[in-house]
């Protein structure tokens, strides 16, 4: 039964952090559906705008910097879709199955033929499939018009809710994929010390698994950064200062350097022979508690400087332990020193600077304040929000 409420507690946890992330996107998504709804029953007459909010919501669910796109998108989709749907009724006379093939076909061949994403298509297919089934039941020619007023009006909410309101805060959705990921990294590593404790030999499907794991959190790193570089192109952010955004872009690329070595690091570990094992058990659990240490708040300049102090001492101690002339025992301290480098090179630390201060055992790293995340790219003033967050995670890191 303890393991049993142990089990749930993890779970409900899981799910409140789940839910407190995406708590502000559903509130968001709330209030334009309800604004749309009002907005195209009170501008349409005798028409049930029941697509406006559909479209509001549609548009506004997805990632924070694509949202404005994905307004752009579905207002395609609908065009296509009503212009293949009113062609096909004209072609075939009417209504049918034959309007109904011919619309939906020659709705998604043209979003096909111009490349577009998936969204796309099917809300080609759908608004096809509205106007040819509208046009039989009612037998009237504004159901393809109604939707498409729809559409505008719910993709214009979104544009103002993703564009004006409340536009996407790419530093803060970067740094909380750079958290997860972070924390892949370091639970890898803390399997990694927990298996060289107990001389377990970490298996080749052990290293797959790893490397799964860890590649996708990498892979969202790279669409995080490409969606970031699109909206600052693209969206209003770019009135404001995208300095912020393109600092974080260069701190993923040092992150995904810092992935490869994690890996290497892990995979080393593997032909060690056991009393080199033992040795490096507690130098592997530290990185990984540098690694946790930094996940936990990437806002906080002492928790930057606890990970780079925790990682410096470890690769030290490592490193003054004789190889041997071994290649394995080598490659493991050349393991243990890319990491402890790429930490300190993410946490803000020239590459010089770590280079020299693994070489010298007195040398101290001060790590610079870490870039503020901005609020609005456009507003100066910013939440007091770090104190309480503050709490937060020391209180995460207390319970860890």
């Amino acid at each position: 039964m303890r393991a049993g409420w142990r089990r749930l507690t993890v779970v409900a946890e899981d799910a409140r952090e789940r839910v407190s992330v995406h708590f502000w996107s559903v509130l968001q998504a709330v209030v334009a559906a309800v604004v749309a709804w009002t907005v195209a029953g009170g501008l349409v007459k005798d028409h049930d705008p029941f697509f406006a909010p559909i479209a509001a919501v549609i548009a506004l669910n997805t990632s924070g910097g694509e949202r404005g796109a994905n307004a752009v998108r579905l207002l395609t989709g609908v065009v296509f879709g009503i212009i293949s749907g009113e062609v096909a009724i004209a072609l075939t006379g009417g209504g049918g199955y034959g309007a109904l093939a011919l619309g939906v076909g020659l709705a998604m061949t043209a979003a096909f033929a111009i490349g577009v994403q998936r969204i796309v298509i099917g809300q080609a297919a759908a608004s096809a499939i509205l106007t040819v089934v509208f046009a039989v039941n009612f037998g009237g020619g504004h159901a393809g018009l109604g939707r498409l007023t729809d559409a505008l009006i719910g993709a214009g909410v979104a544009l103002v809710f993703s564009q004006l309101l409340f536009p996407a805060r790419l530093v803060a959705i970067l740094r909380r994929i750079e958290a997860d990921a972070l924390t892949e990294m370091a639970h890898m590593l803390d399997v990694s010390g927990r298996a060289l404790r107990r001389d377990d030999e970490s298996s080749s499907q052990e290293m797959v698994t790893w490397l799964g794991d860890l590649s996708r959190p990498m892979a969202e790193l790279s669409r995080a950064r490409e969606n970031s570089r699109h909206t600052v192109r693209l969206s209003t952010i770019r009135w404001g200062d995208p300095a912020p955004v393109l600092a974080e872009d260069e701190v993923i690329d040092r992150l995904i350097l810092l992935g490869e070595s994690c890996l290497f690091l892990a995979r080393t570990t593997a032909a060690m022979s056991e009393d080199e094992r033992h040795e490096l058990a507690p130098v592997v659990s530290r990185m990984a508690s540098a690694l946790y240490t930094l996940a936990d708040d990437l806002s906080s300049r002492r928790a930057r400087q606890e990970a780079v102090e925790g990682a410096l001492r470890s690769a030290r101690r490592f490193d003054a332990q004789d190889t041997g002339g071994d290649p394995v025992t080598t490659a493991t301290h050349l393991a243990v020193e890319m990491v402890a480098t790429d930490i300190m090179v993410f946490a803000g630390i020239r590459f010089e600077e770590a280079e020299e201060a693994l070489r010298e055992d007195e040398a101290d790293l001060e790590v610079p304040h870490p870039p503020g995340v901005p609020w609005l790219p456009w507003l100066p003033w910013r939440p007091p929000l770090d104190r309480y967050r503050h709490r937060w995670y020391s209180w995460r890191r207390g319970r860890r």
